[in-house]
Formats: C-alpha cells, sequence, structure tokens
C-alpha cells in the first residue's frame, strides 16, 4: 500500500498531520480472510489494528462448541485484547474476521513509544477507551434487562445493514439466543414493521 492510500485511509480517523504520520510509520497493511483469527484465545496478545474494511467479531469458543459473541466490530474501528495486551496475560476470547478485511496492525511496544513521546495520544486512548466502556455498559444491561426481542429491535437499530453481512447463527449468539429463536423474533418483528 502506498503512503497516500495509507494517509486517505488514516484521514478517516482525524488525527492531526503529525499524528497521522506517527500512526502511519508503526503500522502496516494487513488483509484477513474471512473465518481467520486476529487474536486467538490464550494468545497472549502483542498487537491491536484499526479496521479499514471488513466486519470482525470477539467471540468465546466454551470447550463444548457453542459459541458466544461479545462484539461485533466494524470498519474505522479498533480491534483488540486490550486487558489481555496491557497486562501481559493470555486473551480469553477470540477475534475473527466475518468478512475478507483490510486492517492497519500496530505492534503495541511501538505504540508505547509513541505514547510516551507525544501527550497527543493519551487523551486520544482515554476517547476510544471511554467509548468501548459505554458500549460494553449498555451491552451488559441489554444483556441482564431486556428481552431477546428488544435486544434485537435495537440490533436492527444499530446495526441497519449487518443481517445482510452476518450469519443467522452469529446474530442469535450476539444476542444470546439460540438460531431457532432468532427466527420466531424476526418473523414476529417483520409483522410488526
Amino acid at each position: 500500500m502506498e503512503n497516500r492510500d495509507k494517509k486517505a485511509i488514516l484521514n478517516r480517523l482525524a488525527l492531526p498531520e503529525k499524528e497521522q504520520e506517527e500512526i502511519s510509520n508503526i503500522s502496516r497493511y494487513k488483509v484477513i480472510q474471512k473465518g481467520e483469527y486476529f487474536i486467538n484465545e490464550g494468545e497472549i496478545p502483542r498487537k491491536f489494528a484499526i479496521v479499514i474494511k471488513g466486519l470482525f467479531r470477539y467471540v468465546y469458543i466454551h470447550e463444548n462448541g457453542n459459541e458466544f459473541t461479545k462484539g461485533i466490530i466494524d470498519e474505522n474501528n479498533f480491534l483488540s485484547s486490550y486487558s489481555a495486551m496491557i497486562y501481559n496475560t493470555p486473551s480469553y476470547f477470540f477475534i475473527e474476521a466475518l468478512e475478507d478485511a483490510e486492517i492497519f496492525e500496530i505492534d503495541y511496544e511501538c505504540w508505547l513509544k509513541v505514547k510516551e513521546s507525544n501527550p497527543f495520544w493519551n487523551g486520544f486512548l482515554l476517547t476510544i477507551i471511554e467509548k468501548a466502556f459505554s458500549v460494553k455498559e449498555k451491552r451488559e444491561r441489554e444483556l441482564l434487562l431486556l428481552d431477546a426481542e428488544k435486544r434485537y429491535e435495537i440490533f436492527v437499530t444499530e446495526f441497519p445493514n449487518l443481517e445482510s453481512r452476518v450469519s443467522q447463527q452469529i446474530i442469535a449468539s450476539y444476542l444470546g439466543i439460540q438460531p431457532e429463536s432468532l427466527s420466531r423474533i424476526k418473523r414476529r418483528y417483520k409483522g410488526l414493521t
């Protein structure tokens, strides 16, 4: 990938020019095929990424094979098993590409050096962490307090184009229900709209 192409993509993050150059210098363009993992459960992550194109999910896979989709990450967002990365411990979940994807992969050690040399990155990181925390807090509330139909309604509102990009099994896993239940909910929902 040429530098001008990289710069055009990094423009989406609305970073000042100096910081665009810093992140460009420590990132590398990478293609990940559908079904591949960016991070594996049990791996100590030493990298994170910016999604340029494609879709990913954070997924727990139980020893019996049941899957629990923790989150779905689309373009212009960050991929990370963050707590495992900062504490140098194994990740509890996989990060799986749901589509052929393109990312900018960033080495964590290089990131730390850049962050230490430029105070801008501390504020930038805080903004990302606050957003991630808010999403996590909202998702936990929905899973604990709302019924499956309401969770589906929120899903459709927040991710209007996702149903055409993701299998029903993954959507059900994200909503914390079985695919058969999702089929029933979808039929009722379409009857109401």
